[in-house]
């Protein structure tokens, strides 16, 4: 069993075929959607962070967390 392409007849009816060669790339491109050739659109609400201040900022927030362990600790706050 294979797939047949149908097309109109022109007179209400389908004839199975394949378009002629001429009028594949009109057939073709009428399938596609519009949403795969959309235009690329920035983000002005965000902006990349730099490698430096991604870094400072971890070292920093791991930093804070020890203190507040070391002093928790220290305290015995947590048993």
């Amino acid at each position: 069993m294979t797939i047949q392409l149908h097309r109109p007849d022109g007179q209400g009816g389908l004839v199975p075929g394949r378009p002629s060669a001429d009028k594949r790339e009109d057939w073709r491109h009428g399938l596609s959607s519009a949403r795969w050739r959309a235009a690329r659109l920035s983000n002005s609400d965000v902006h990349p962070t730099s490698t430096p201040m991604a870094i400072a900022f971890w070292l920093v927030l791991a930093a804070a967390t020890f203190v507040l362990l070391l002093v928790g600790y220290s305290t015995h706050f947590w048993h």
